[in-house]
């Protein structure tokens, strides 16, 4: 228990370092004016409420609805409610003095000063949506299938304490910048209306999801430390004691998904024979709703476990739906499993309204009640286990990446000679056309000018040649990541491939113009958000070389060529 209690406490800070606390981030910050003066206990007191109400109705939050019948969604929407009145309480002061009376003569949850902040920390612990590793997949799942003991509730503690010290921070930061500056002592009271607007606009943001491509965006110096942290042999083998976790035995000779997953994903493996789909309450994306049964399939499976809300999850979708439409008519069959996070995430509505918003057209079962969940021995967002035609688990992942060995151990169960660069179907792509490309440091093959790398902060790129074939040089402001690389002032890619189309997976909002060097045409792209493969060039097969400039603030993931 001591040690889940430890890395629960450092996964908790870890996350409230990351991008997932970024839509309630600005309500922290601005706490300690929001009541007209800078108040030093305020920020504890909203720190103290969100962390509060997030380990309490993350461990009962779910049995409560359920006891009670009230709809999933209901506790998120009440601390979006909340974070609105109270926003625009503190914007319109005479509805403020409005909204106070009721509780002038209840002081421990007086709408002013402390108990105003204790308060809105409660709704922001309602809302708050933090990425997701196996520390959190545990608690989730064992409060939702009411697996409760003391170990989860000190893991659980744990984990929301280590979340309120980076936050404590930056609420104690705010109030020590509104103490000292004059500015700020001298406008408190427009200030006081700034917070007010701070804490609508937050409420509006949460409920529309617009934060979700910043929220994608986790430093890889980040993901790594959880990494380390969070799986490893040891707290793999706590996690296990504390979920009761036993593995089902593989057929003779097979590994575990365990012992699969640690091998590697780069080769076909036997890691025993596939599971089955047990306590889905409903199908989407399949002919009137009916069920798949895994050994009716004729073609290889990828079986891919997901949550809508986790920003890891978000990660994958351009991947996978990329997969799904390149080798579906070839005889893949992609099947989703959405295991929810949070009670909000139950709501099939919200699972439909998020596989449009990410493009995903292939089967998902609603796993409302982690039966699926258990019985693959689940215990991480996101995952996926390849399995053959004979119903064998050929390839376990955890986590994001492995993109480019999946792709190749999928063309392989299609039938492919060379993984690397020949498809099942030759016909409908360019045979030798150039292998798949990462831009990110974490699988960087292909750059030309990689010596100039530097990760995880801003580097300027040069470079005056031409890159050799299938490969391709940065220039300009280039932030590199383990995952993708940020564009900057004047980024730009020249890349030399063979391919019939080109397309390019990004994040962010901006334009990237693409200069063909054999043709001279210029194509310019809009990047709208969300992240998705974008296509670059499209028309016959063809060895060119083409300028790619981007605006800043563009994640930029991989190329694909078709």
């Amino acid at each position: 228990m001591i040690t889940l209690a430890i890395v629960g406490l450092l996964s908790g800070i870890i996350t409230a370092l990351s991008p997932c606390v970024l839509p309630v981030l600005p309500a922290i910050l601005t706490s300690s004016v929001q009541d007209g003066a800078t108040s030093r206990r305020r920020p504890i007191a909203v720190v103290a409420g969100l962390v509060t109400s997030f380990a309490f109705f993350t461990l009962l939050g779910g049995l409560l609805l359920s006891a009670l019948g009230l709809p999933d969604a209901l506790l998120r929407w009440t601390g979006i409610v909340v974070l609105a009145v109270v926003g625009l309480g503190l914007a319109i002061p005479p509805l403020g003095e409005l909204l106070q009376r009721p509780f002038e003569r209840i002081r421990p949850i007086r709408m002013d000063r402390d108990g105003n902040g204790f308060v809105m920390g409660l709704a922001l612990g309602l809302v708050f949506v933090p990425c997701a590793g196996p520390i959190l997949a545990s608690i989730t799942v064992l409060a939702a299938t009411n697996g409760f003991s003391w170990g989860l509730v000190a893991l659980t503690l744990s984990f929301a304490l280590g979340i309120a010290i980076p936050l404590l921070a930056f609420g104690l930061a705010g109030q020590a910048m509104g103490s000292r500056i004059r500015f700020i002592r001298e406008r408190l009271e427009a200030i006081r209306i700034g917070s007010g607007v701070v804490l609508i606009l937050t409420a509006v943001v949460i409920a529309t999801n617009v934060a979700e491509p910043l929220q994608r965006w986790v430093p890889g110096v980040l993901a790594s430390a959880q990494e380390a942290i969070e799986d490893n042999d040891a707290v793999r083998s706590e996690l296990d004691d504390l979920t009761g976790r036993e593995e089902q035995s593989a057929a003779v000779g097979a590994m575990t998904f365990d012992e699969c997953e640690d091998a590697g994903g780069d080769v076909l493996r036997n890691c025993g024979p596939a599971r089955d789909l047990p306590g889905i309450q409903e199908w989407l994306n399949t002919p009137d709703g009916q069920a798949i049964d895994l050994d009716n399939l004729d073609g290889p499976v990828l079986v891919d476990f997901w949550t809508y809300s986790c920003i890891n999850c978000q990660r994958t979708f351009p991947y996978i739906t990329a997969w799904d439409e390149k080798y579906r008519d070839q005889g893949l069959t992609i099947v989703g499993v959405h295991s929810p996070e949070f009670a909000f995430e139950k709501q099939v509505s919200n699972v439909e309204d998020a596989a449009q918003r990410y493009g995903i057209e292939y089967p998902i079962a609603i796993d409302n009640d982690f039966e699926t969940w258990r019985e693959w021995d689940q215990r991480f967002w996101p995952a996926h286990y390849l399995v053959d035609t004979d119903g064998t688990v050929v390839q376990v992942h955890y986590g994001e990446g492995a993109y480019e060995d999946t792709e190749r151990l999928i063309q392989e169960l299609l039938g492919a000679e060379d993984s690397g660069t020949v498809e099942a179907d030759p016909g409908s792509h360019t045979a030798g056309r150039t292998p798949e490309t990462y831009v990110g440091y974490g699988r960087l093959e292909y750059a030309e000018n990689a010596e100039q790398l530097v990760e995880d902060q801003p580097a300027q790129f040069s470079y005056d040649g031409t890159p050799g074939e299938d490969r391709f040089a940065y220039r300009g402001e280039w932030t590199l990541t383990d995952e993708y690389a940020l564009t900057g002032a004047d980024a730009s890619l020249t890349l030399n491939y063979y391919a019939a189309d080109v397309h390019l997976v990004m994040a962010g909002e901006g334009t990237v113009t693409v200069t063909s060097k054999a043709t001279g045409e210029v194509t310019e792209v809009t990047v709208d958000g969300t992240a998705d493969r974008y296509d670059l060039v499209t028309g016959e097969p063809m060895q060119d070389i083409i300028d790619i400039s981007f605006t800043p603030g563009i994640e930029v993931y991989a190329f694909t060529f078709g």
